[in-house]
């Protein structure tokens, strides 16, 4: 039998079935996969080592479907948030990213301040050499906001811009 198949539905059609599968490396360590998996929002940010320390690169993160609440109404505001960062010795892993965005989906906030606060906290997670959030908010009564902040590592020098022909 092939471990790395494992039916995980079966649908009767008539005189025959569909079973679907889940793909997995190791049957051993599916079921702990699923285990460690969450569905709630969190604050707290996960964090992986930089695999090029020693290289300034980009790192650009869309999320275009940041939701919070507006602290006046009560009324959902959308935004789509674009991080980009210039990693020092972390970088921010994905998941518990999106985990941390949907944690204010019920929460009422300026968009000046969501915006800061979302800075701050990844700042805090990862102290990267420079960061910058731009928060693109949906028009709510005929006005569209954009913040952005950044942050920059004192200690830290950025490579000449290059141009190229």
């Amino acid at each position: 039998m092939d471990l790395r198949r494992k039916p995980i539905r079966k649908v009767p059609h008539g005189n025959f079935e569909s079973i679907y599968y889940r793909s997995f490396t190791s049957y051993n360590q599916f079921p702990s996969l699923i285990d460690t998996m969450t569905t709630e929002p969190i604050k707290n940010l996960e964090t992986f080592e930089n695999p090029q320390p020693g290289r300034n690169y980009t790192i650009r993160i869309e999320t275009p479907e940041f939701t919070c609440l507006c602290p006046k109404t009560g009324q959902p505001d959308f935004a789509n948030i674009t991080l980009e960062y210039i990693p020092k010795h972390a970088c921010i892993e994905l998941k518990s990213l999106k985990l941390y965005y949907w944690s204010y989906r019920n929460q009422g906030a300026f968009h000046e301040a969501v915006t800061n606060q979302i800075l701050n906290d990844i700042v805090d997670a990862i102290q990267p050499n420079f960061m910058r959030v731009n928060a693109e908010f949906w028009v709510r009564g005929g006005i569209a906001t954009t913040v952005i902040a950044e942050h920059r590592n004192p200690d830290w020098q950025p490579d000449d811009l290059i141009t190229l022909p």
